[in-house]
């Protein structure tokens, strides 16, 4: 997915993140950015997670 293919809101801070020069920064401060990443992604995959199962189970709860 492209970062220009995501809804545009006002001040987003994701976009921000994407255009923001990397090159000042220290291969220790790319590693600190990537690790935060990283546990951001986690972070996401583990609601989508929670919000697929809540989902799944209200939809077993209400066919019976």
């Amino acid at each position: 997915m492209d970062m220009d293919d995501l809804p545009q809101r006002r001040n987003d801070l994701l976009a921000q993140l994407t255009r923001q020069d990397l090159d000042p920064l220290s291969v220790a401060e790319l590693e600190a950015r990537i690790a935060t990443l990283e546990g951001e992604i986690a972070r996401v995959r583990r609601k989508m997670e929670s919000a697929v199962n809540h989902r799944a189970n209200a939809d077993a709860l209400f066919k019976r």
